[in-house]
Order: C-alpha cells, then structure tokens, then sequence
C-alpha cells in the first residue's frame, strides 16, 4: 500500500540530500559514505580497484548486494537505485564487457557523477538512466540480476517497487538488495513525516 504523503515534495527531498552527497561527499551526514562506508561493510578491496575516487566517495549504500555472490562474467544486470554509480561499476567489473549494467536513480546530480566514473573507466557496457524505481526505463525480461543498496526504503510505494523488479527480471532471475528494514508497524504520522524519510 503506498503511504499518503506528498509524492513529489518527497521526492524533491530525497533528491536534494542525495544531491549534496554527490556534490559534496565530504560535508558530513547522519549516515556513513564513502571509502569509510565500504571499509564497515566489509567490500573487499579489489572490487575497488580501478573505481574513480568521486564515486567512492559519494557511495551511501546500506549493505553489500555482493553478500549474496558475486555476479557472473556476461550478466545483465539492473541497479535500482545506482546513486553515483559505486555498485554499478563493482557490478560492470563482475560481469566484463560481455554483460551489461544499467543503472537506475532518479537524482541528476547522482546521474552525472555516475556517467563521468564509466566514462573515465571506459566501460561502455554500464550504463544509467534516470527514472524512478516505480516505473523503470528498462525492458520486461531484460535482467539476470536485480541489485539495489539502500533505495527501496526511500520509495513510498515499495508494491509498484516491488512490481518492477520483477517485470524487468528474467523468469528464474535474481534479487540481491540490501535495505534497511524494520521490525515493527511505523505509525502512520511518521511515515506522513517528509522529514524522518531523509534523516
């Protein structure tokens, strides 16, 4: 069921807390970015290597979708959520110019700084685009793998998000998202509360 709150002040919001951690990673926010962020949840070194400094520094997952295993050489592979492109391009180094990544996030300024880190590792084979998790600019069937790290949490439809991630999914595909969850019922005047969705 989608909560009742301002879908786009919602949205405008996430984006611009989003935006001040691609523009400036370094400022300081109520959650851990960055190398730091990647060093807590245990990203194993080489999968850093080659990624651009800018996006490091800009990563704010949640978890590691790696967790689950690494994605295979010639995978597909959708990232709802790329952000500046962190998981993207770990994800384009797994599955090699013989498979393909795109990834999905609704913030310009997360956009650019992922497209100027596959442009400077030369991968044309990661790609991103901007669209909203409920309604992904990606074909049915199209991936292998469905990653995603902290976004879905964002989404006040997480039904429609969930919709999605399956449409664009191969029939036997897989899921591999970390997110934060919680145990029990948020009240309903929270979720209403633009403010607790970004911190």
């Amino acid at each position: 069921m989608a909560v009742r709150v301002d879908l786009e002040e919602l949205r405008r919001a996430v984006q611009d807390e989003y935006a001040e951690v691609a523009e400036n990673p370094d400022r300081g926010f109520h959650f851990h970015t960055g190398a730091t962020l990647a060093g807590i949840l245990e990203y194993q070194p080489e999968w850093l290597e080659g990624i651009p400094e800018e996006n490091i520094a800009s990563f704010a997952g949640v978890g590691k979708p790696y967790a689950f295993g690494a994605l295979k050489p010639g995978e597909r592979v959708v990232d709802a959520g790329s952000g500046a492109g962190f998981d993207s391009l770990i994800a384009g180094t797994m599955v090699g110019p013989g498979g393909h990544v795109i990834g999905v996030d609704m913030t310009p300024a997360m956009l650019d700084n992922a497209r100027r880190g596959a442009a400077a590792m030369g991968t044309s084979h990661v790609e991103f685009r901007q669209g909203f998790l409920e309604d992904m600019p990606v074909e049915d069937g199209w991936a292998d793998v469905v990653i995603s790290n902290g976004v879905v949490n964002l989404c006040p439809d997480k039904a429609a998000v969930w919709r999605e991630i399956f449409r664009v999914l191969k029939p036997g595909g897989r899921i591999q998202i970390a997110d934060i969850v919680v145990g029990k019922p948020v009240p309903e005047a929270a979720k209403e509360d633009i403010s607790l969705w970004t911190g």
